[in-house]
């Protein structure tokens, strides 16, 4: 008789100008991999939606509320949970981490925000899920504006600049990049004035959505894999 269990797993990558990308980890308080860095997650219960339980997970191992999951992929491989046959089904998401307080608890030991450069070791496969959501991440930069999410919600340019170069991680022609997305018009001049540190005062900006909405149905296509 089987007896295959069904897990689910959250990605949830955040950003800032000063620490690039990151992804919130949980130290896992019980065995196995007991004192192992994974991502939030766990079983679902029998009573729950896969939606409804990778958001309870990650309230109750991190104390974070995302209202939004994307579904990335489904791992399964035998052997992959030392403890039963597993089927994890694995989301992702963007946030802006400074606007959550985490929290660990429940079978989390510890709950910690770590820059997507420089890793500990995770337990389980859930490196494979991490690089996974990494390459998803990197490839809807190119074809869809989810850049957005992740800055605040008044940005300068140069925040915008800094995400792709990072996240991308390449170089880009400063220039042509910004009159691609200026050409899109779906950024909005906000005719405010950022001062950071001793560098030179630059205009914000702000993703027009609405905008953004109205020239999808039009036949739109956000299109910037020159870089």
């Amino acid at each position: 008789m089987q007896n295959i269990k069904v897990a689910v797993d959250a990605v949830v990558f955040g950003y800032s100008s000063q620490k690039n990308l990151s992804v919130l980890l949980i130290k896992r308080g019980v065995a196995p991999f007991k004192n192992t860095w994974a991502l939030p997650g766990g079983l679902v219960l029998d009573n729950e939606s896969l939606e409804s339980a990778v958001q309870r997970e990650l309230k109750e191992e991190t104390g974070v509320t995302i209202d939004y999951l994307e579904q990335l992929y489904t791992y399964g491989k035998p052997g992959r949970d030392p403890r039963n046959r597993v089927v994890s089904v694995s989301y992702f998401a963007l946030v802006k981490p400074r606007h959550f307080k985490i929290q660990a608890d429940t079978d989390a030991a510890e709950a910690q925000w770590f820059d997507c450069n420089q890793l500990p070791a995770l337990a389980f496969d859930h490196s494979s899920i991490l690089q996974t959501a990494k390459a998803r991440l990197k490839a809807k930069l190119t074809y869809q504006p989810i850049g957005f999410d992740l800055l605040e919600k008044e940005f300068p340019f140069s925040d915008l600049e800094h995400l792709y170069t990072s996240i991308l991680e390449k170089n880009i022609d400063r220039r042509n990049f910004r009159k691609k997305i200026l050409s899109f018009g779906i950024l909005e001049d906000t005719n405010k004035i950022s001062q950071k540190g001793s560098g030179r005062p630059a205009k914000l900006f702000k993703f027009n959505v609405k905008k953004y909405n109205t020239l999808l149905e039009e036949g739109f296509h956000f299109d910037i894999k020159f870089v």
